[in-house]
């Protein structure tokens, strides 16, 4: 699956395509090798509080890369400039995310309280290098991940969106979320606000009866 995506920003023309159908140097090549994203490897929600520490920035990439060349359904997404990677977001069930389903943010905002569903699938990161923000690269990677999601058979897309209007400072590390304003233009609702500065955003991809 390959989409083109043309940002209202400015005149950005983005291809987004399936982290697992890409060389894994180009999601090196975004995660880099300084911050929090080349510490982590998009694996804090997957990795219990208590096995966190066995793992290096090593590991945690090696864990990644094996995800992404699993079988089955895929685990993110790539965005380009021209052939220049330049952003990664996380989309999966879940189901995958075990941290999720302990943490009080999602849990108090949810529609969807079925932490067994793997209907229900999540935009639990973004990850755009420095020189590449502000171009409206993470809405771009927001509503592709709405595609893929649908595609790999989801009913709901959750996500658990920053505002950063209610917080006094937001670094731009602590955005890994992704913002309401990003999310709503991209399509998706607010559902809930378990915190002022915290809210859960949805698209319902089929009509629920649950």
């Amino acid at each position: 699956m390959i989409t083109d995506v043309t940002e209202d920003l400015e005149p950005l023309r983005l291809r987004v395509a399936p982290a697992s159908e890409v060389p894994f140097s180009d999601v090196e090549a975004v995660f880099g090798t300084r911050g929090d994203p080349a510490h982590c490897w998009c694996q804090w929600y997957k990795i219990p509080g208590s096995d966190w520490r066995r793992f290096g920035d090593d590991g945690l990439r090696d864990r990644l890369q094996e995800q992404l060349n699993a079988s089955g359904i895929g685990r993110g997404l790539i965005a380009y400039d021209g052939e220049t990677p330049v952003g990664w977001c996380a989309v999966e069930p879940r189901t995958d995310l075990p941290r999720v389903r302990l943490s009080t943010i999602v849990k108090g905002g949810t529609a969807h309280p079925d932490f067994d569903d793997d209907a229900v699938w999540a935009v639990s990161c973004f990850v755009v290098p420095r020189d590449h923000r502000g171009r409206g690269v993470a809405r771009a990677l927001a509503e592709a991940a709405v595609d893929f999601a649908r595609a790999g058979g989801a009913v709901v897309v959750e996500a658990y969106a920053v505002d950063p209007k209610i917080r006094a400072k937001v670094s731009a590390d602590a955005l890994f979320h992704g913002t309401v304003s990003m999310f709503t233009h991209a399509g998706f609702a607010e559902i809930a606000r378990p915190r002022p500065d915290r809210a859960i955003m949805q698209v319902e991809l089929v009509e629920s009866s649950r």
